[in-house]
């Protein structure tokens, strides 16, 4: 008796071609929502509550203004610069991402193709059974959630217009290099470099980015340097919530299948993130007598991004070792080196993301190229025989090619960030005035998150509704929170 194939599973129809995986593109759409719902409203939610009550606006909506403005810069050029034909060694030719023929294609990354050197071929160019719109969306995804992670570190001082500037411009300049050269078939993707995810497309690159952006804005008013308390703590922790549960997408997308590998990812991710948050939170217990909770948010994020590079690459056993290392050298960097040099003080990284992103995302990398086990890296990656250096063979050269890639990926952005920072200082200023950092979101915005006073600021009868002293109010400030 002949089997029937129900009528949903025929590939008969003009919108369901011959090579279209509906399990596929369904987790790559659900992978990029998931991503895209770390940003918004993930960040959102945690830059907002994080910082300092007059500056919650301000915060919220540097995240927002960056998911929107990337989107239309990705479809328009960016796109194809990060994954596009090649232009040069590390950067794609521009060109836009928006006509039918070109989204409803299979998708393909065109310069994937890896050869072995003699010219044959050594592993076919990466075709996803899912159409290019797809492949967009969830790329776009992740450059937008990397300049809002870049934005932790200039919270509460930079000029929005600034900000706005700067968006486009890092997008096109720095972003793309990173993409093209790792993941579009650029010259650190075919030398063989591992980042499954975006350890330095993403993390190293943000918070290099972020504090050499740091650096040009110039600080946060001595006030808010001294005293920057979070001003809702519940409500950071649903944001670090969604950030966590969205790393499913995150790592578990970049197989671009719903394969064995992308299983693996998802739950190494989870695996690193609880050992790396469990260990911050031991080491402020023995170290400050008391469980931070934004400690415990570091942690988790360090444990999240220190995975990134290898999430599909390593074993259980060695997520644990990755979540171990990545719950203290970033804690030991921010609680420890960062208190006693010099230029670490002098440079107002608002949110450590220096340690959180540019230490971790460098560690994981490393690590990827110790532990990165090869059965695993023949699923995944263009040059066969690869292995992380505890698998002897071409181990030890892997672990080199870490460095170097790391290397690129910190030098190109200190400069182009420096450069991009000056240029829209010759247009107008990078910081906000004294007047406007003194007062916040109500300066800036003309709004304010809360209808409440007394963080700090001077009080006015006539805006809050009732007669008082005219004082400024402060209460005391206690706790590991002041260490952000």
């Amino acid at each position: 008796m002949a089997n029937v194939v129900p009528q949903a599973y025929l590939n008969n129809t003009s919108s369901v071609p011959d090579w279209l995986n509906k399990g596929d593109n369904a987790w790559q759409m659900i992978s990029a929502t998931l991503v895209g719902l770390q940003s918004v409203p993930g960040l959102v939610i945690l830059y907002g509550s994080i910082v300092k009550k007059k500056w919650a606006v301000n915060s919220a909506f540097m995240a927002l203004y960056a998911f929107a403005a990337v989107i239309l810069c990705w479809v328009i050029w960016a796109y194809k610069m990060s994954f596009g034909e090649k232009l040069l060694p590390f950067w794609g030719k521009a060109g836009p991402a928006l006509g039918q023929k070109f989204l409803i294609k299979q998708a393909a990354l065109p310069e994937t193709t890896q050869l072995h050197s003699d010219g044959s071929v050594e592993t076919l160019m990466v075709t996803p059974f899912y159409p290019m719109a797809s492949m967009v969306w969830f790329q776009c995804v992740f450059a937008a959630i990397t300049l809002i992670l870049l934005a932790g570190s200039v919270l509460g001082r930079m000029n929005i217009r600034a900000w706005m500037m700067f968006v486009p411009l890092w997008l096109t300049f720095s972003y793309t290099v990173g993409a093209f050269s790792l993941w579009g078939g650029g010259f650190l993707f075919h030398w063989g470099v591992m980042d499954y995810s975006g350890g330095y497309v993403i993390h190293l690159s943000s918070g290099i980015a972020g504090f050499t952006a740091a650096y040009w804005v110039g600080p946060r008013s001595t006030k808010d340097r001294e005293r920057f308390p979070p001003n809702n703590v519940l409500l950071m922790l649903a944001g670090a919530g969604l950030l966590w549960m969205g790393w499913a997408g995150f790592n578990g997308g970049d197989p671009y299948t719903a394969n064995i590998d992308s299983s693996m990812a998802v739950l190494n991710t989870n695996i690193c993130a609880a050992t790396s948050l469990l260990v911050w939170t031991w080491l402020d217990v023995i170290f400050f007598k008391k469980p931070s909770v934004i400690g415990a948010v570091q942690g988790m994020i360090t444990g999240l991004v220190c995975i990134t590079p290898g999430a599909g690459l390593v074993q259980g056993w060695a997520a644990i070792v990755m979540g171990i290392l990545s719950g203290s050298i970033p804690w030991f960097t921010m609680m420890i080196i960062h208190k006693k040099w010099t230029l670490l003080q002098k440079i107002d990284d608002t949110l450590g993301v220096f340690h959180t992103h540019a230490v971790a995302g460098f560690l994981g990398g490393i690590l990827t190229g110790i532990f990165a086990e090869p059965e695993l890296c023949a699923l995944f990656l263009p040059v066969t025989n690869s292995r992380g250096s505890v698998y002897g063979g071409s181990g030890g050269v892997q672990l080199l090619k870490q460095i170097v890639g790391g290397g690129f990926i910190i030098g190109w952005n200190i400069v182009v960030t420096s450069i991009i920072c000056v240029l829209i200082r010759l247009v107008m200023p990078l910081r906000m005035s004294e007047e406007d950092l003194l007062i916040g979101d109500d300066a800036v915005h003309g709004e304010e998150a809360y209808a409440l006073w007394g963080d700090g600021e001077k009080y006015d009868s006539t805006k809050h509704g009732f007669d008082g002293d005219d004082t400024i109010h402060y209460k005391s400030s206690t706790g590991a929170t002041q260490v952000v």
